[in-house]
């Protein structure tokens, strides 16, 4: 009975380490004696010898790799970025990456951004870092880094380099920001300036408008007229219930109060 049990424990265990289970979003390359496989393996069981071979497994999803970097500029400047290569394995190409750069692949692609990101950056100053000129340099590295990477091992797709959290020199991010408020404030004076154009025009229209009213009503100004507005003058004062005193030289009415000391 205890021969039996013991044969069923070595049994399982057997089986157990002879199991490899592929899980969704990974892929694996049958090793035996030390030779590599062409066939991938998709998810599922996979049963091998555990004494000649065995299974090596690779995800197939996009990963990250983060790396802090010091990048040169064109102006012989250093710029820290925080940078991110987001990559992925081609399924049906794991063989050959395994077979050209081994598991450790993740180095070679580290080591092919710093050459790649030295070489662009450089053609670059600092500040374009730090502008809408990031997205070229971006794109410019990912395409070196392609290019090497294809001559090495074909199965590394690049899927997007971004550099992160810029901190330019001290000095440099100082001058950067002077040049900003100074063009803000050339923008605001700019416009203040337009404001008061557009305000003296304005007068100058009003101004235009009266006189040429004055001068429309002085021409409408005829002596029948002056006379007949005099006359509804004297009519009128002559219908005021209060006591005045008109001194008049038979064309223009002038009048003073009688309560007046």
């Amino acid at each position: 009975m205890k021969t039996t049990t013991f044969f069923c424990i070595v049994l399982a265990a057997t089986f157990l380490s002879s199991c490899a289970v592929i899980r969704p979003g990974e892929a694996g390359v049958r090793q035996n004696l030390g030779e590599l496989s062409d066939k991938v393996i998709t998810q599922g069981t996979v049963l091998y010898n555990p004494f000649t071979s065995k299974v090596i497994k690779e995800s197939t999803q996009t990963k990250n790799i983060k790396l802090f970097l010091s990048l040169p500029s064109k102006e012989g400047l250093s710029v820290n970025s925080e940078i991110s290569i987001l990559y992925r394995l081609e399924q049906d190409k794991i063989p050959s990456v395994l077979i050209n750069l081994g598991q450790e692949y993740e180095s070679i692609i580290t080591s092919v951004f710093r050459s790649a990101s030295s070489d662009i950056c450089a053609q670059f100053y600092a500040k374009d870092m730090h502008s809408g000129m990031r997205a070229k340099i971006e794109a410019q590295i990912k395409e070196q880094m392609d290019e090497i990477l294809k001559t090495q091992a074909d199965g590394i797709q690049l899927v997007a380099v971004l550099m992160k959290s810029i901190q330019l020199p001290v000095g440099l991010a100082s001058s950067i920001e002077r040049k900003l408020q100074a063009e803000q404030d050339a923008m605001r004076m700019e416009f203040v300036l337009q404001q008061e154009k557009l305000e003296a025009e304005r007068k100058i229209i009003n101004a235009k408008g009266e006189r040429d009213a004055q001068m429309i009503l002085a021409q409408g100004l005829t002596d029948k007229i002056i006379k007949t507005r005099s006359i509804e003058a004297f009519m009128k004062l002559s219908q005021s219930p209060n006591t005045k005193i008109i001194i008049t030289d038979g064309k223009t009415p002038m009048l003073i109060d009688a309560n007046e000391e």
